[in-house]
This record gives C-alpha cells, sequence and structure tokens, in this order.
C-alpha cells in the first residue's frame, strides 16, 4: 500500500474546501480569494478522522473582545497543524489553543463537516490510487 503523506492530505483538503463546508452564517461570505475562511471546525475534525491526536481551540479576538473560536490539531508526537490559520486578518488575534474533547456526535455543522470529509477521502483515494498505478523503478547491480 502506498502511503499517504501529510502534503496529499493537505492538498485535499484544501481542494475540496466551498462555500458549502463553511459555516452556514459566513456562507455568504466565503470567498474564493480566502476559501480557509470558517473552515477550521469541519477541517480539524476531518484531520482528526485521519491523523488522530487532540483537538485545540483558541479564541479569536478583534481589539480585545472575543469574536469567535478558532479550531487546530495536534498530532501525538506534539506536532501542531493548522490548515486554516491564514484565513485571519492582522487585528484578528487567535489566543493559544486548549484541548477539547471530541463530541460523540457531530451536531454543528454536521452537513459540512461530512461533505468535507467525504471529498477529502475520494481526493486520497485517487491519490493512492495514481501512485499505485506508477512503474516502481527498480535498482539494478
Amino acid at each position: 500500500m502506498t502511503p499517504l503523506l501529510l502534503t496529499d492530505i493537505e492538498a485535499a483538503v484544501r481542494a475540496s474546501w466551498g462555500p458549502d463546508t463553511t459555516t452556514p452564517e459566513h456562507r455568504p461570505q466565503w470567498s474564493a480569494d480566502n476559501p480557509a475562511r470558517d473552515q477550521c471546525g469541519v477541517t480539524a475534525l476531518v484531520l482528526h478522522d485521519l491523523l488522530g491526536g487532540d483537538l485545540l481551540r483558541g479564541e479569536v479576538h478583534v481589539d480585545g473582545v472575543q469574536t469567535d473560536f478558532h479550531w487546530w490539531n495536534r498530532l501525538a508526537g506534539g506536532h501542531e497543524i493548522d490548515l486554516t490559520r491564514e484565513q485571519f486578518a492582522p487585528e484578528e488575534i487567535v489566543t493559544e489553543g486548549t484541548v477539547v474533547v471530541r463530541p460523540p456526535q457531530i451536531r454543528r455543522c454536521r452537513e459540512e463537516y461530512e461533505l468535507l470529509r467525504a471529498r477529502v477521502l475520494e481526493r486520497l483515494d485517487a491519490r493512492v490510487r495514481e501512485r499505485a498505478a506508477r512503474p516502481v523503478a527498480h535498482a539494478t547491480s
């Protein structure tokens, strides 16, 4: 079996974002100019499905006032992965993350999560099939 690389997962996630995977209340403001905007919760859940580790949540502040939450991941080895960090404008400050236990059922943005997950898995499956179809180079002596 051909292993997936983190770069494969990142590419699949980024290619799978759309206005239909963002939070419904922010959908009218979604733009291809900032595709990561409001994708953090569903993205963190999909990465958690694929890689395990911890879910992290920080607060987003503007002028000292909390305006939202931001979600990202920490792998078992302590490495943090945040594929949506670039969504924020300079005035939006994200606090340090705290570990949040994944709820047994996803209620908020469930449809968006399921859609993103299906798209990512489809792209990753295609990537594995593509790699498996390549001829293997053998060393000659």
